[in-house]
């Protein structure tokens, strides 16, 4: 029997997961979780798949840092408890704790910069793309800034 790799897909809200979800049919045969922000619109998620929640956090809030430090220590227990071999993420800022900490304990990170930039790189893209294994980019326009980044088209 083969063995299944453990994958966790990581995005926060909105649209990076509305993309992070057209992956799930092709992780179905694999062990995966999904780790998301919570907000009223990601808590059917958990009635479907085995689902961790970050706190949502905006840069512009006041309360931004005490969000981001949540965010990183409960990023830290979620890779550290589950150890998954892949991390797959669409973005955005609430990710890159989980994709640092993934690395440091051997995950592959495979990063898909979002749909809605085409002309200029996200700050999460800027700093996953000098680690990861895998970086895609979803318009030929983002090379510029990626140049060796894979070019597949669109998630959509």
């Amino acid at each position: 029997m083969k063995d299944k790799k453990k994958i966790c897909l990581i995005s926060s809200t909105g649209g990076h997961l509305t993309q992070l979800r057209q992956l799930i049919p092709i992780v179905k045969d694999q062990k995966f979780f999904l780790i998301t922000e919570q907000h009223k619109s990601t808590e059917m998620l958990s009635k479907q798949f085995d689902v961790y929640y970050l706190k949502q956090q905006e840069r512009k809030s006041l309360i931004f840092l005490f969000v981001f430090l949540f965010n990183i220590i409960n990023s830290f227990l979620i890779i550290a408890k589950e150890r998954p071999d892949f991390i797959i993420s669409t973005g955005a800022g609430a990710v890159l704790p989980a994709c640092v900490f993934g690395k440091l304990f051997g995950a592959k990170i495979i990063f898909i910069e979002s749909f809605a930039k085409i002309d200029t790189p996200t700050l999460t893209g800027r700093i996953v793309y000098k680690f990861a294994d895998r970086f895609y980019i979803q318009w030929e326009e983002l090379r510029k800034h990626y140049p060796k980044a894979v070019f597949k088209g669109a998630i959509y």
